[in-house]
Parts: structure tokens; C-alpha cells; sequence
């Protein structure tokens, strides 16, 4: 099995493990249990070293913590890609890319059509702009060899380019106030990385280390720590020369090792503490609200607009081609699957809203049901395709 292989399999598998995780927090915060939920969920851990104190709820160590792992493993996906694998010549990057763009900024639009007098909710924007990979692999899995590969390669890639999108975006619209002192630390230790990968050190230990470093110095500075994950994926090499002349890959070693703690240990925590929304709390008229809409809206039916249309477009301009062995209606199934935002979605959701209360957790019941939609009606049209084709 070659490593897109594994990379597709594991996805897909994640993405159903994804679902019990979610529809278990569901379950816990509407029954008798919720009191139990809610105590999970803050329960304080704290580490201490000399003057470094780390003071914080199992929440934000899942999302501040665990997640920047999920972060380092974007950024390792990303580098591969680009060096080497589907992004890395124009004709391979062209539809995923021009496509990406569409789904991005089309779905932005909608939210924005529908919050621009508010000003708290409108930094929501970036909210049903991002894909979720797992969980819409995992529904394309569900159809197994009746999607073509190339039509799974367009979405992994669109997917990935994607979440480069949501990186940008969380550096430079979800940054608080900048600690002057934690900044230089973090520059400094990503300096020091720099250098590893230009002296050709290929111990992982080494730049597992001083990531260490970069990661709390972030945490501290104000920048969302997430970012210490994509930085210091950046600076592994993707080839080197370890200690006995042999030739070795530190990228894809650490990329497949993380793999599986990712697919089902990360994510499915991380849903499993954001994903639990209280629905017995939420009436219709407030699920009728501009935020809710708008990310439902922009989930459902702008993430299909922007990623059907803007590779319509690009096809007929012929600055690309559609996906080999696909027709229309399939790549238009898998333009609706893109509106499953879930896990990115309600990250950036986090970081748009740090009070998470603000508007009732409607923001969040309004990712699941965009997610759903999306999911559901992009399967059946897959399904039709399918079946037409038998």
C-alpha cells in the first residue's frame, strides 16, 4: 500500500470515528449525564517549570495543545505535497487551487451578506470556509471504488489547500495581543530550526526539542499555538543523511507516525469537547439568527457554489482539466461534500468567539447541520451518479 493509499484509508476511517465521537458528546450534553460533560471539560491541568507556568482547562489543552499536533501534521502534508506529490507542478495544483479559492471566499461572502451590522459576529466570516478532509473522505469511503481516484485526489488536494487557507487566515485575523518577549523567544527558536534543516540534522529528536519551545513561546505571545505547528513542520527536511550515510525522510517518518494518533486520538477528542451543544437550550427562532444562517448558508450551499463554480470556470477557461474518469454531476457531488467544515470549522469557531456562549452555542449546532446537510445531499448525488453508471 503507497502512502496516498494509506493517507485515504486512514482519513476515511477517521472521518467515521469522527462521527461517534460527535454524536456521543451529543448524547452526554443532552441527558442526565451533561453535569459529567461539563465537569470533563474543565478539569484544570496545570505544569509547572521554574518560572513557566502553564494554567488551563482540558478544553484549551485540546484545542491549544493537541490540536497544534493536528497542525504539525498539516504542515508536514503540505510540504510533501508541494516538494513532491499533487501540489507539486501548475497542472496538478490548478483545479484544487482555483477551486479552493472558490470555496473560501464565496462561502465568507454569504456569512458576511448576513452578519456585516454586527460587530462581533462578523468575525465569524472565516467560519464555513474550511473543509473538513476526514469526515469527507470518510463519506466518499462509503462509496468505495464507484468514485474514481482522481476524484478523491481532487478533494484530498483541495482539502489540503484549504487548510493552508485556514492557516493564513487564523495568523492574521484571530491574533490577540502580542507579548513582545514571548515573540522574540518563538523567532529566535525558529531560528535555531532553520538551522538544523540547513546543516542537514536529521535526529527528529532534536527538532522535536526546540518545537517544544516554540510552541510554549507561542502559546504565550498572543499567537494562536496552533501556528507553532505548522512552523515547525515546515522546517523539517524532507530528505537528509542520518549518522550511517543513510538516506532518510524525517517528514514522512514523522507524517506517518502521526497519522494514526491524529486520526483517532486528536480529532476524535477534539470533537468530542467541542461538538457537545446543548439542543434542549436552542429554539428555532434563535437557530433563525444571522449567525446560525449565515453558517449554515455558507456551509450548505456557498462552499458548493464557490468550489463547483470556481472549477466550472477554470475548466471552461481551460486553465484545467476535469478530473480523469469523472463527469460533471460527480465533481459537483464532491463540491457539496466540501461544505463539511466540522472540526476546522468549529476550530476557527473557537477562535472567532473565545466567549463560546455568545450566541447560545448556535454557532455551533449551525457546523453541525451545514456539515450534515452537506454531507447527506453530496452523497446522494454521488450515489445517483453511481447508480446511473450500473
Amino acid at each position: 500500500m503507497n502512502m496516498l493509499e494509506e493517507f485515504i484509508q486512514r482519513e476515511s476511517a477517521s472521518g467515521i470515528v469522527l462521527i461517534f465521537a460527535t454524536a456521543l458528546a451529543l448524547l452526554f450534553s443532552n441527558s442526565f449525564l451533561s453535569p459529567l460533560y461539563q465537569s470533563f471539560l474543565h478539569i484544570p491541568v496545570e505544569i509547572r517549570f521554574g518560572a513557566l507556568h502553564l494554567d488551563k482547562s482540558l478544553y484549551h489543552w485540546v484545542n491549544d495543545g493537541l490540536m497544534a499536533v493536528f497542525f504539525l501534521l498539516i504542515g508536514l502534508e503540505v510540504k510533501r505535497e508541494i516538494l513532491e506529490g499533487h501540489l507539486s507542478s501548475l497542472s496538478r495544483i490548478a483545479l484544487p487551487g482555483i477551486a479552493a479559492i472558490g470555496g473560501m471566499v464565496v462561502p465568507a461572502a454569504i456569512y458576511l451578506i448576513f452578519n456585516l451590522n454586527n460587530d462581533i459576529a462578523v468575525d465569524g466570516w472565516a467560519i464555513p470556509a474550511a473543509t473538513d478532509i476526514a469526515f469527507a473522505l470518510g463519506v466518499l469511503s462509503l462509496l468505495g471504488n464507484r468514485v474514481p481516484i482522481s476524484l478523491k485526489l481532487f478533494l484530498m488536494a483541495l482539502a489540503i489547500i484549504d487548510d493552508l487557507g485556514a492557516i493564513v487566515i487564523i495568523a492574521l485575523f484571530y491574533t490577540t495581543e502580542i507579548s513582545t518577549l514571548s515573540i522574540v523567544i518563538a523567532a529566535s527558536s525558529l531560528l535555531v530550526l532553520i538551522a538544523l534543516n540547513r546543516f542537514g540534522v536529521s535526529r527528529k529528536a532534536a527538532y522535536f526539542i526546540v518545537g517544544t519551545v516554540l510552541w510554549v513561546s507561542v502559546l504565550k505571545s498572543g499567537v494562536h499555538a496552533t501556528l507553532a505547528g505548522v512552523a515547525l513542520a515546515l522546517t523539517i527536511p524532507l530528505n537528509a543523511v542520518d549518522e550511517d550515510g543513510r538516506q532518510v525522510s524525517p517528514v514522512k517518518e514523522i507524517e506517518h507516525n502521526l497519522h494514526f494518533w491524529v486520526a483517532f486520538f486528536i480529532l476524535p477528542m477534539f470533537a468530542f469537547v467541542n461538538a457537545g451543544v446543548d439542543i434542549t437550550q436552542i429554539s428555532l427562532s434563535q437557530m433563525s439568527g444571522p449567525v446560525p444562517l449565515g453558517i449554515i448558508c455558507g456551509l450548505f450551499i456557498g462552499k458548493q457554489l464557490g468550489v463547483f463554480g470556481f472549477s466550472w470556470l477554470a475548466i471552461k477557461l481551460r486553465l484545467a482539466e476535469l478530473p480523469e474518469d469523472s463527469g460533471w454531476l460527480q465533481l459537483y457531488g464532491v463540491s457539496v461534500l466540501t461544505g463539511i467544515g466540522f472540526t476546522m470549522s468549529l476550530f476557527i469557531g473557537s477562535l472567532a468567539f473565545e466567549n463560546d456562549q455568545i450566541f447560545q452555542y448556535t454557532d455551533r449546532l449551525a457546523i453541525l447541520i451545514g456539515s450534515f446537510l452537506s454531507g447527506i445531499v453530496g452523497y446522494l448525488v454521488l450515489k445517483l451518479r453511481s447508480n446511473a453508471q450500473g
